[in-house]
């Protein structure tokens, strides 16, 4: 069995370091703040994305983005935590599957956060935004894993939050469980899946039960 696992609202919690980054990010351009639940509801999509739906204009998007990832970098480690059940989870389903991580984030920053965090080794691969031209939901960066792995779609699962993570994975032809740890609620990920868990701990002995594995 192959999973892959999405981080912000998965297994890390990073809400604060990344409010902080996109207040900062403000700041610097001296540009009015959006409100927090705005920020917030867009959280999984690419920087890029997020600042053009926050009304930056395109021509200084990557302005923005490049003042975000300098802030981010100092403070990611220190404003980041693992969700509850996280470590747990990464743990017990490195028992029976391959693992891997698929994140809309900066592949850097997340490799150094899960390093942080002890986690990393048992990831044998981690696709981050600039490792992809199309983020999720598009197919491409489960495809990308899936191929860096050598692993084809059979029993290959992925456990996210938001519906970027389910859409991705229905996208590339892969099941996918749902967990209520992050940013989406149960009936905004029931459009797109059946299968939704509390979090990933609860994702990962479902499936644990399907390799005749129980936790």
């Amino acid at each position: 069995m192959t999973i892959l696992f999405d981080l912000d609202g998965t297994l890390i919690d990073s809400t604060e370091a990344i409010l902080e980054s996109f207040h900062n990010s403000f700041d610097v351009h001296k540009h009015p703040y959006p409100e927090d639940k705005t920020i917030k509801a867009l959280i999984g999509y690419p920087l890029d994305v997020m600042y053009r739906e926050l009304g930056i204009e395109e021509s200084k998007v990557w302005d923005f983005v490049t003042t975000y990832k300098e802030y981010y970098r100092v403070i990611s480690t220190q404003k980041t935590m693992l969700l509850p059940y996280a470590r747990e989870a990464v743990e017990e389903a490195a028992k029976f599957a391959r693992l891997g991580i698929v994140t809309t984030k900066t592949g850097k920053y997340s490799r150094v956060l899960m390093e942080h965090f002890e986690l990393m080794h048992h990831f044998e691969v981690l696709i981050g935004r600039e490792d992809v031209e199309n983020p999720k939901p598009h197919a491409e960066p489960i495809l990308k894993a899936m191929q860096k792995m050598s692993v084809t779609e059979e029993n290959c699962w992925i456990i996210g939050d938001t519906r970027l993570d389910i859409g991705s994975a229905n996208n590339a032809g892969i099941k996918s469980i749902g967990v209520l740890s992050g940013y989406d609620n149960a009936e905004q990920l029931k459009t797109l899946t059946d299968i939704i868990e509390e979090n990933a701990l609860e994702a990962v002995k479902r499936l644990a039960k399907l390799v005749e594995k129980p936790l």
